[in-house]
């Protein structure tokens, strides 16, 4: 089962809706679900936290504690973090932060991830991320009160937050189903943070059939979409009908 953990309530209701469009049973959780939740039968748990702009001691509890109701409950086949496509964050986090502490806790060697949103004009090239056709650091997210976005290549701002490495899926990886092997080199290098290049939506369902075996992936919606899409397809060819 996929388990997803938002930073934000309209993000996590975003991801549910792009896994249930795709035939995935999803139920989305406002807060830290009960223990004992009874449920009708799913595919997906979504966790909606509010953990964008706290204190990143905080947010990494919040996540962690989510984490952990995902394994209890059966829902950590594959984790699925949601951040901004603006990847709103700071030097400080909490971006950094609460990946460093979802892929300790998980001992997952690298997590494949992306921004990119080519619906809201999100879109990330050779690592760099875009607002239309202007580069993050020089849209009007350089002035956001609480996040102010002033550089625009992912790898860096990422790494400014977490103890480890990041690197770049370029976009020719993707357009030639090359998205694995590029990861496996990234991993070889000692890079736990791979940025996965996208234009277009059908970049994004490239990304999801190659990532869907991955333990722990993060991004906007739109990649939670491509790994939805992946998903249906296998429970199509297994002979499971999606509700």
């Amino acid at each position: 089962m996929i388990g997803a953990i938002a930073d934000d309530f309209t993000g996590a209701t975003d991801v549910a809706v792009a896994l249930r469009r795709r035939g995935i049973r999803t139920l989305l959780y406002f807060g830290l679900p009960p223990q004992r939740a009874e449920a009708p039968e799913h595919d997906a748990v979504v966790i909606a936290l509010k953990t964008r702009t706290v204190h990143k001691a905080d947010a990494v509890a919040r996540s962690l504690r989510a984490l952990r109701w995902l394994r209890a409950h059966g829902a950590a086949e594959q984790v699925y973090f949601k951040y901004c496509s603006t990847f709103d964050s700071t030097p400080d986090g909490n971006i950094g932060p609460v990946l460093d502490a979802l892929a300790d806790a998980m001992d997952v060697p690298i997590v494949p991830m992306t921004p990119s949103s080519p619906e809201h004009g999100r879109t990330q090239y050779n690592g760099y991320l875009f607002v239309g056709d202007v580069l993050l650091g020089e849209s009007p997210m350089r002035h956001h009160p609480l996040t102010p976005m002033t550089d625009s290549y992912l790898p860096r701002l990422l790494e400014a937050q977490s103890a480890y490495r990041s690197g770049v899926v370029t976009l020719p990886h993707v357009r030639g189903r090359g998205v694995e092997r590029r990861l496996a080199e990234l991993r070889g290098q000692g890079v736990r943070y791979a940025f996965v290049d996208a234009l277009e939506d059908d970049d994004l369902m490239e990304a999801g059939r190659a990532l869907a075996g991955a333990p722990l992936v993060a991004g906007a919606a739109v990649l939670a979409a491509g790994l939805a899409a992946a998903h249906a397809r296998t429970r199509a060819g297994a002979g499971h009908g999606g509700a």
